[in-house]
């Protein structure tokens, strides 16, 4: 099954790079060089995943994701210049499944690209459906509802709901949560990352006043509490 990859990025060389190293026989490329092109190629192609720089003469690729998250939780890996911790994390914030900052290997976002490709296809996630106190999550059909309200979920904050569901009441260390959710080292992951995907999972779950079972164990990892507690 072809999977379709929607690459902005305003450097037409680098964009027809990006093309070039990551193409394998299950890739489909559509390319745009502006912001107003991107959002009709999103619109047109329904691409299966987005690289995004950060900065265009047209506007701000951070303002690109804020308004694609309002329909969509396809996965985002942002492309941006900023090496800054406060870019890394805004766009984490805004929903962006992994980052990599210029200048970078083409080597490094493939790796990348195919992880975030290998995390969606993985037939573990069809097979687990939680229903317990308001809560409703079918990881199969990516339908998701907390308090009887939909909610939609990125591909970590999915990788970390149904670690935790699974190892219910068992503390996760935070080296076992980023080796699984993003499949690598902590070393190659941002130290933030965790902390800011755990927080944006905990915010839609808190729906209709309802209480999160996501508890941090400090120093150690988080942990789903049983519901009776």
């Amino acid at each position: 099954m072809a999977y379709r990859i929607l690459v902005v990025e305003d450097d037409r060389g680098l964009n027809q790079g990006i093309c070039l190293a990551l193409q394998r026989e299950e890739f489909i490329f559509d390319t745009a060089y502006t912001l107003k092109e991107a959002w009709k190629k999103y619109q047109e192609k329904n691409p299966d995943m987005v690289l995004l720089d950060v900065n265009f003469p047209d506007g701000n690729g951070f303002d690109f994701l804020r308004m694609l998250r309002k329909s969509s939780d396809i996965p985002v890996l942002v492309i941006t210049a900023n090496d800054m911790e406060t870019d890394e994390v805004t766009g984490l914030m805004l929903g962006a499944d992994d980052y990599i900052t210029k200048p970078f290997s083409l080597m490094a976002l493939r790796i990348r690209t195919e992880n975030i490709w290998k995390r969606i296809k993985k037939p573990g996630m069809a097979e687990y459906v939680y229903k317990e106190a308001g809560y409703f999550f079918d990881f199969g059909n990516f339908k998701f509802k907390a308090g009887g309200q939909e909610i939609g979920l990125s591909v970590p904050e999915q990788k970390l709901l149904k670690l935790l569901l699974m190892h219910k009441g068992q503390i996760l260390t935070r080296e076992m949560l980023v080796e699984n959710i993003w499949d690598c080292d902590m070393e190659y992951v941002d130290e933030n990352a965790l902390s800011v995907t755990v927080s944006r999972l905990r915010k839609k779950l808190m729906v209709n006043g309802m209480d999160c079972p996501v508890s941090t164990v400090y120093g150690t990892g988080y942990v789903w509490k049983h519901m009776e507690e």
